[in-house]
Order: C-alpha cells, then structure tokens, then sequence
C-alpha cells in the first residue's frame, strides 16, 4: 500500500464511459449583449453524472485504475465549477455532489459573470457537446496483483488493477474535448495549476511520494495526471410563461466576442490535434508540456526530433576522485585509529581502502593535496614547492586550489589532540562548577547574604522590608598554549606517525596544563578551609573511617549563615588522595566494617554506605604542590549547588585548539599551535570541609 499526499492530478474517464451532463435553465434566459452574457432570474442550473465507478485506461499507469468511491472524500458540497480548469475562468458552483448506485453525481448553478460561464450557457444552447473533468487528489492507493480479484464500487475486478483506495474531490470543469491514454495525461497536465488553491502549493508542482514493495512495478510514484471526459447534452428547457426572446443579432459587438472565442477555440483544438498526431503517445510527458506552454506545431515536432535521436549509452564509471575526504579517512586508516566506519562515509572509507591499500605515508599525502592544487611535479623532490602548493599558495591565480592540507591536518591533529587531553587525569571536571566567559576580563559572582526568613504580618497586614548583602568571588580566563613542529626530517623520513603524535602531545600538554593550575588553586588553601570558617577539622579523629567521616559529616552539615541558622547544604563528593582511596571505597561500598585487633568487636553496619561518591586525585599527595597531604581528604557539596571551584572556559570551549601551517621561512616542515583559554578559582567556602586526616 503506498500512502502519499499529492497534489490533485485531473482524473478522466476513456471514451467508453462516457456519462451525461446536462445543462438546463428554468425561468427565463435571456443572453444577450446588454446583459454581457448574464441572466436574469433563475440561473442556469447543471447536472452531471462524472465517473460511473469502472476501470480507467491511465497514460503512464502500466494497468487500469479504479476510483474507490467509498473513499472519496467531499470536502464540501460547493465545489467550484471551471472552464478548462483555468482558475480565472470560473463558470459556477455545486451546490450539490453524491455517490448515487456507484456514480458520482453533481449538480449546480452557472453563478458566475464570465466570458467562459458565457461561452459555456451559450454553446450549450447551441448543441455543443461539453464534457467534464474532475480534478480529485490521491491519498492511498493499492496494487491488486494479477490473478487476484477485488471489490470496488460494488463490482468484483480481476487483476493487474490500481486502486485509489483514499482520494479528495478538487474542483470540476467544463472542457471541450475528452481523450484516452496519452491524452488524458496531457490535458490533466495542462491542468495541474488549477489545483495550486486546493493543495496548498504556491508552485503547483507535485510533492513526492513514498511507494511501499506492494506498488506496482512501473507505476509513477509521483501523482499521475489523467483525465475524464464526461459527455454533456444540452436540451435547453422551456422557460413557463415566459415571453420568447430573440437572441442578440450577429452584428452586436456580443455575437462578435462570442465567434471570436469560438475561432480562438476551434484554433487550438487543431493545435491540441496536430501535436498528438506528432508525438503519438510516445513522450506523453513532453506531449502534456507542449499542449500546456502553448507550443507551436513547428516547436513541438523540433522537440520531438530531438528527443528521438539515438541517446548515447550511459557509463556508469566508480568515483575515483580524490578529495580532502579521501585523504582524511587514508591517514585514519594509516594511524589506526578505531571507528573509522564512524567518522567517514562508505564511499568515501571504500575508496581510500583501495587506492592505499598500504597505507598512505607523509610525503604521499602532500603530494596529493599539491597535485589537486595545480602542482605539476611528480616527486618530493622539491620539498618547498611542494608543501607550498599543498597549502594551496603555490599556483598564481590558480583555478584549482580544491584541497587544503591545513584542514585536512588540523581535521586529523584535532582527533588526536582530544585523545591526548583525555589521557591524563580528569577528576577536576567531577568537582568544579564551569563558567563560560566571553572575554579576558574579571568576572564576578554574588551570593546574596542576609536576613531572610518570613517575619510573622502584624494586625494591619504590614510586610517588614528584608536587607540584603552580597559576598563576591571573581574569576578570570588566560591563554596557554604551546607550539611544535613536523620538521624537514619528518617529511623526507615519510614518518606520517609525527601528524598523530604531535598532536596527541599538544593535547595532552593541554590536560597537564590544566590540572597543574587547577590542584595549585585548589591545595593552595590555607586561608579558604579554616576553623573561623567552619570548614576545617584536625586531630586524632579526622583520619578517613567511619568515626572520622562521621565527624566531617556533621561539621559540613552544622554550617551556619549570617543569623547563625543552618544553611541546609548536603555533602556530595568525597575527595581523597591515592594513599587513602582504599578506605574511601570501602566506606562507599561495603555493608559492615569489621574490627579484627585482638579486642576483636561484634560486626557493626557501615552507616555511610553509598553515601557519597569517591574521587581520587593523585595531586592531593604530590609534594611538588603546596598544601600537599597524603592523609587529607575532603567533603564537597555538588558543584551545582553551591561551588567549591569553579573554572572558566572562554567562549565554553572545554578542549584545547590546534591549528596548522606550513612552516615559516627559515622552518623546513609543518607547524602545529595548540592553545587553551581557561581560568581557576576558589570559590564559596561553605562547599566544602576539609579534614587533616591525623593519625
């Protein structure tokens, strides 16, 4: 089953089922030029009956198509009524559209004062045979396979057959002439545009559908425009007690617009005829197109010359091109990284397999990228020339230029560089707060401070004023960075491990940088965890167990504010050296803590089981640092809550960046600058308690 919205193709019915229109006035009608073709009294009303329920024979369907009328939808009853589904051309409304014995049947009025409702009323007292042509918009339909049969409009059909199982009714008009197979597809082409107002398009192309594996083979899977005539017969009937009015005389300035259309008509019926005597239903696209553009005779047969000459058989050559993409994914493949399929396309990883299947080397990868810019030697001999065009200014005015080594570089270095920030420690980003700042300057943050709790409202309904105060922490972003180089012996080696080496170096020299500034800041605390502050704990009973967790616990806990009230913080984090880390993830994982000294005590419940997560920083113990201890550990509130530190990245950029170049002058080789712009601080001390852990 396919199910798309489309816009609303013209649906025609072949020449064997043809259907009745008729066309009748009842009070008087009288056309006539003072009256430019409208009526007085009762308006001309129409009835028709537009599709009898069978098969239709479809240009560009392979197998007939049957209209479901059980699911038509009627959007409503007053439909517009059209002349040659030509928007401007408005002829009338229906005031009345019914599924009747498996036919669809309308009725209506010629409500509308143009010269089309004009040429329709008056041609149609004329004898001329109108026919119809309804426009409905396919919603679902289903291929009934051949040897399969199917119920539609209450009539069993066999197999190959569409069926347009969901569809909405448009607009119905009046067109001169009706037509099978190719020729429905050119006339409800012609009419696409008449549709715009019902879909919503602004261009009246069709959107494009989704057909399932129960399409039928070779059906269009965008909507197909087909069309229906219907045949219309017009016994003007007697107008009751009406006196009998001439028509207006052929000299009038009416009868004279009236024959003009009529040639203007008969003109391009002829035009209509000769372009499908010329296409014979071959190229019933092009064929709807000409009838549509309003293409001459001798246009529409220079077309079809042209369409009908023998076409050259297409070659369908692989995609060898080599680009940045291509030379990107060899040197993943050539460095090993793993999840290459991830980061390129399978075109683009199965072209670089094949074209260096041994890997590409350094010199290899610059000469690509110089070729690709329009550099015309064959070897690295001239190293200069060469890495000069592969950064893509060694071609005056060169129309190539189409592979930057830099990016190409900076793309791999970039891979690299993250895999060396994250080699080293990380522990600081699992207790700090993070700051985005957008430049170099101090910035300041404020805790308010003061009294704040509600005051009881005295008789009279007065609210007491609060006062506030403000506590300030600043912090500030600097830039670090550091600058190596690919040199000329690199590049003659061919050693393509120094883009991949380099890189990982300067990132991880980013990561060291980082945790060097920050467990300085952070251990630098002497005056931050102080008794006056109510955050620091010594003595025999501070070293890391259950009694001396216990006693950090509540000292965090029983924190005051300003009014001397608890601050209602909750610890988060416990932060301990190596030497100590054991204990901390006994505390944080087991049930019970067993005392077997010779005095040997009854097992007792660890009561701060799961309680808080561990972190373990190698810096706490590292004598190179100021305020180093191996027996100190820490209690932290969530950075979220209330931060303890907080570090500032410019702009957010957490990693460091790296960029490439190709070398200075007096440089032989390839230059990568890696650079990170970020800033520490201490912050709120009522975050953290800090324990000396004595013994």
């Amino acid at each position: 089953m396919s199910k798309t919205r489309k816009s609303l193709p013209m649906m025609h019915k072949p020449q064997e089922q043809q259907c009745q229109v008729c066309i009748t006035a009842t009070a008087m009608l009288d056309i006539d030029a003072s009256s430019d073709g409208s009526a007085s009294g009762t308006l001309p009303r129409f009835r028709m009956v537009a599709y009898t329920g069978g098969p239709m024979r479809i240009a560009g369907w392979r197998h007939p198509v049957i209209i479901d009328l059980a699911g038509l939808s009627i959007p409503s009853q007053s439909r517009p009524i059209r002349f040659g589904h030509d928007p401007l051309s408005g002829v009338g409304h229906t005031d009345a559209i019914r599924v009747e014995a498996g036919q669809l049947i309308a009725t209506g009025v010629v409500s509308r004062d143009t010269p089309a409702a004009r040429e329709v009323v008056v041609s149609s007292k004329n004898g001329f045979p109108w026919q119809a042509s309804v426009g409905a918009g396919v919603d679902e339909f289903e291929f009934v396979k051949e040897g399969l049969k199917v119920t539609v409009n209450g009539t069993q059909y066999s197999g190959p057959v569409n069926v347009v199982r969901k569809s909405s009714l448009g607009e119905i008009s009046f067109v001169d002439l009706g037509a099978d197979g190719a020729t429905s597809a050119s006339v409800a082409a012609n009419a696409a545009n008449a549709m715009d107002e019902f879909d919503g398009s602004e261009d009246g192309s069709y959107p494009e559908s989704s057909a399932s594996s129960e399409t039928e083979p070779g059906t269009p899977t965008a909507p197909v425009p087909v069309a229906e005539p219907a045949h219309v017969t017009v016994p003007p009937p007697p107008v009751p007690n009406a006196p009998v009015t001439s028509t207006t005389s052929p000299s009038t300035p009416a009868n004279d617009a009236i024959e003009a259309m009529r040639q203007a008509h008969a003109a391009e019926i002829e035009r209509i005829s000769g372009i499908r005597s010329i296409y014979k239903g071959l190229f019933p696209q092009l064929e709807a197109r000409a009838i549509r553009e309003g293409w001459t005779l001798q246009k529409s047969e220079l077309e079809f010359m042209r369409i009908s000459r023998p076409a050259i058989p297409a070659v369908h050559v692989p995609e060898n091109r080599i680009s940045a993409a291509v030379l990107e994914t060899a040197c993943y493949l050539a460095a090993r990284l793993p999840d290459v399929e991830q980061m390129a396309d399978e075109q683009t990883l199965e072209l670089a397999s094949r074209r260096y299947r041994g890997g590409i080397g350094l010199q290899e990868l610059l000469l690509e990228a110089a070729w690709a810019n329009g550099y015309t030697g064959r070897n690295f001999r001239d190293s200069r020339a060469v890495l000069r065009a592969a950064f893509g200014h060694a071609i005056e005015a060169s129309s190539f230029s189409n592979i930057d080594i830099g990016g190409i570089l900076s793309n791999i270095a970039n891979k690299f560089l993250l895999d060396g920030f994250f080699s080293v420690e990380r522990t600081w980003r699992n207790i700090c707060s993070v700051r985005n700042v957008t430049d170099f300057k101090t910035v300041t943050s404020y805790r308010l401070i003061g009294k704040d709790q509600y005051e009881l409202v005295a008789p009279g309904g007065e609210i007491k004023h609060g006062a506030f105060g403000n506590e300030q922490y600043t912090n500030k972003a600097d830039t670090y960075g550091l600058m190596l180089s690919i040199d000329r012996r690199d590049i003659i080696n061919d050693d393509l491990g120094a883009i991949t080496t380099v890189p990982r170096k300067l990132g991880r020299g980013s990561g060291l940088k980082l945790n060097d500034i920050f467990w300085a800041t952070f251990m630098n605390n002497g005056a931050f965890f102080t008794a006056g502050n109510k955050n620091f704990i010594s003595g025999a009973t501070t070293a890391l167990s259950i009694d001396g967790l216990t006693l950090g616990e509540t000292t965090f806990m029983d924190q005051v504010d300003g009014d001397g009230k608890p601050i209602g913080l909750m610890p988060a984090i416990l932060l301990v050296p190596t030497a100590v880390s054991a204990m901390a993830s006994q505390l944080f994982k087991s049930l019970e803590m067993r005392d077997n000294t010779a005095n040997a005590r009854m097992p007792i419940t660890n009561p701060h089981q799961g309680k808080y997560r561990v972190e373990v920083s190698r810096y706490l113990g590292n004598t190179s640092y100021t305020g180093n201890s191996t027996k100190a550990w820490y209690l932290i509130s969530d950075p979220n809550d209330v931060p303890t530190i907080e570090v500032a990245f410019l702009n957010g950029q957490e990693s460091p960046t790296i960029e490439t170049a190709d070398a200075d002058f007096n440089v032989l080789g390839v230059q990568m600058r890696g650079y990170h712009d970020f800033g520490v601080a201490l912050q709120d001390p009522r975050g953290a308690v800090k324990s000396k852990g004595e013994v």
